[in-house]
């Protein structure tokens, strides 16, 4: 499967420069995205689609040329060639885009889709916000064993190539996505964590932030845990969604 990486929104942050890496997958069963980053509504009407509390602490650039839609365009696709997209989780940054894509199904955890109906939590009322109707399907932790994470998920009509890896902690359904190419396997950590220096035990204004927006501080601990392991046996190429030094070096 070929894997290209995207930036699809530059935010400016009080911490500095941060990305939104999402990837585009091309696989037997159609071009697949790894998240979509913000999506061209939030050009067209940035109040209603990101509201306020967003736009204040990101300052997201809001650059049609950097919408997944225009991306996949630049490589010859279509939206209509987009038939899956698997997603870490719904903050806006991360599921914005899904208004472009309304053929593609939908992948996610059941728990992410739960909260993101119902919102319990501060985290939820304000980082959620209005998504079009889409084409759900959800998942439980599932039985699959990747790379020592017991409860991956292959997904429905997928190669088993692509799978998502519970990571809890950020959000209630929050994971990573397993995507196996020529050269081994990537991880998509999505926002289990913000920095790279975070895998080697280094604080950042970024991973304070992330103790600011998180929905379960220990199960994001846990998950960081895990990850700082995989990430010492050097057998996937882990990456989260905002750093800029991992989609310059593509991880």
């Amino acid at each position: 499967m070929k894997v290209h990486h995207l930036n699809c929104a530059t935010l400016r942050t009080p911490a500095g420069v941060l990305v939104c890496h999402c990837l585009a997958v091309e696989t037997p069963a159609g071009l697949l995205l790894v998240d979509t980053g913000l999506g061209l509504e939030a050009l067209r009407l940035p109040r209603a689609r990101l509201g306020a509390s967003f736009p204040l602490f990101c300052r997201p650039r809001l650059e049609e040329a950097e919408t997944a839609l225009r991306q996949i365009e630049r490589l010859g696709f279509k939206s209509a060639d987009v038939r899956h997209i698997v997603l870490t989780h719904l903050d806006i940054d991360h599921a914005g885009g899904l208004s472009d894509f309304p053929q593609a199904t939908v992948h996610l955890l059941a728990d992410e889709l739960a909260a993101f109906q119902a919102p319990a939590l501060r985290r939820e009322r304000l980082l959620y916000r209005p998504l079009p109707a889409a084409r759900w399907r959800t998942y439980s932790p599932g039985a699959a064993d990747w790379l020592g994470f017991a409860n991956a998920c292959p997904l429905e009509g997928l190669p088993e190539d692509i799978l998502l890896v519970p990571l809890p902690g950020h959000t209630r359904g929050h994971a990573g996505v397993a995507v196996r190419c020529e050269d081994g396997w990537l991880l998509h950590c999505g926002d289990a964590y913000f920095n790279r220096g975070e895998l080697d035990g280094r604080l950042s204004l970024l991973g304070l932030y992330a103790n600011l927006v998180q929905a379960d501080h220990a199960a994001r601990l846990e998950s960081l845990r895990r990850l700082r392991a995989l990430a010492a046996r050097a057998s996937a190429r882990l990456f989260c969604s905002h750093d800029p030094s991992e989609l310059k070096n593509k991880a």
